[in-house]
């Protein structure tokens, strides 16, 4: 279906929904706050997440949404619609945290505010002609949720897709690190370390060569490239040569492109050693590369005019890079947002436990519904401008078509 026709001008329409919107998400402040203490409370770690996606479905069921868990065969990822209408629009919601040290980034407001977006956009579903979709996306600090979501086809009808992260401060247009990782395995051979060293194969010893291989490489890669990694099985006992060493490596570069230039120096680093050290060598990638993130610019524009409008002042950092993120593949795809909500953290930077422990206050909490209504702001901002409505539109029958030239 498309937009319906209204004897009103397109701006008080769009007016009229915005305030919709606005009072759907201020109805429900204590259930999205409510959400967001129980995901901190009860934080999960990748693929874990099953108590936070069952918070989620269980909410949004309530409201009338239409719930699927395990979307994409993930055990903790999920779908909830609402509405029937041709322009699909997905709110991304994350919500694992991080080993010992809880939601240290702030993936319990993230989450909370995607439903809340999902909550508000509803409100209006039928009037402005919308599907809305909230995506639950696990696993966003280990194998990419979103990425492994993208390639199973949950994406495929949606024409915009967004999300606002936690941060200590508010900002809009920042890109991000494209970064793989590897899980890294040396298969040397034991021997007694003092009476006879020369009948082993020493797996540390392929290990240190390939670590000191990479810190030499280092100064030749690029501005923006990064390599770092940790060793989590460097032998058992110091008079055993070490027949079994493992590690993970990440690598992190501007682009998509540079990722995959700086995994094959790095490759030959970790060939280096196992040459060097008669050790085998074993590479496996560990989850999803994550690709570059490329915010739409009208998207960015009207959540900043949004935030604005809340009483908030985004930086504008266009260009600049934050870390790196999952959504980044999705915004190689169809359009998508991903601004960051300020509250105070103490000056505590993520993933820190001090940063966690910032994650429900009265400001946090603040930024839960600040992040929500602008969000909707701007699903009602897509539906009711016709060019950029169409533009979405149009991307959509693309894709289709890419996929299907028949």
């Amino acid at each position: 279906m498309t937009a319906p026709h209204t004897t009103t001008s397109p701006k008080s329409a769009r007016e009229r929904a915005a305030a919709a919107v606005s009072s759907a998400v201020r109805g429900r402040a204590d259930r999205l706050v409510g959400l967001s203490h129980s995901l901190h409370a009860e934080p999960e770690t990748a693929l874990r997440e099953h108590r936070s996606a069952a918070k989620i479905a269980d909410l949004l069921a309530d409201e009338g949404f239409t719930v699927a868990a395990g979307a994409g065969g993930l055990p903790t990822a999920l779908t909830a619609t609402r509405g029937s209408g041709d322009l699909v629009v997905a709110l991304c919601a994350e919500y694992d945290a991080l080993p010992d040290i809880g939601h240290a980034c702030g993936h319990n407001v993230n989450g909370a505010a995607a439903v809340g977006a999902a909550l508000g956009l509803a409100a209006v579903a039928d009037d402005l002609g919308l599907t809305v979709t909230l995506v639950g996306t696990p696993a966003e600090e280990d194998i990419g949720g979103k990425a492994l979501l993208l390639e199973a086809g949950v994406f495929d009808d949606v024409a915009a897709a967004m999300m606002v992260h936690a941060a200590a401060e508010d900002s809009v247009g920042a890109t991000s690190l494209a970064i793989g990782s590897w899980d890294v395995t040396y298969r040397g051979r034991p021997a007694h370390a003092a009476l006879a060293p020369w009948e082993g194969v020493n797996a540390l010893d392929a290990m240190s060569l390939a670590h000191t291989a990479i810190g030499l490489l280092r100064q030749q890669l690029p501005p923006g490239t990064l390599v770092h990694g940790v060793v989590t099985d460097g032998g058992r006992a110091p008079n055993v040569i070490p027949d079994l060493t493992r590690a993970r490596y990440e690598l992190r570069a501007p682009t998509v492109e540079q990722l995959a230039h700086a995994r094959r120096r790095v490759r030959a680093c970790f060939e280096a050693g196992a040459l060097a050290s008669g050790a085998e060598l074993e590479l496996t990638r560990h989850g999803a590369d994550f690709a570059d993130l490329r915010q739409d610019p009208y998207m960015t524009e009207r959540y900043r005019r949004a935030a604005l409008a809340l009483g908030r002042t985004p930086q504008e950092r266009h260009g600049e890079v934050m870390a790196s993120t999952d959504m980044g593949n999705v915004s190689h795809v169809l359009p998508a947002i991903h601004p960051t909500i300020g509250y105070d953290t103490g000056g505590a930077k993520h993933h820190t436990a001090e940063f966690a422990r910032h994650g429900t206050t009265p400001s946090a909490d603040r930024a839960v519904l600040d992040g929500a209504t602008a969000l909707a702001h701007v699903g009602v901002d897509l539906a009711t401008d016709e060019e950029q409505r169409q533009r979405l539109l149009r991307g959509v029958a693309r894709r289709r078509a890419s996929r299907d030239p028949a």
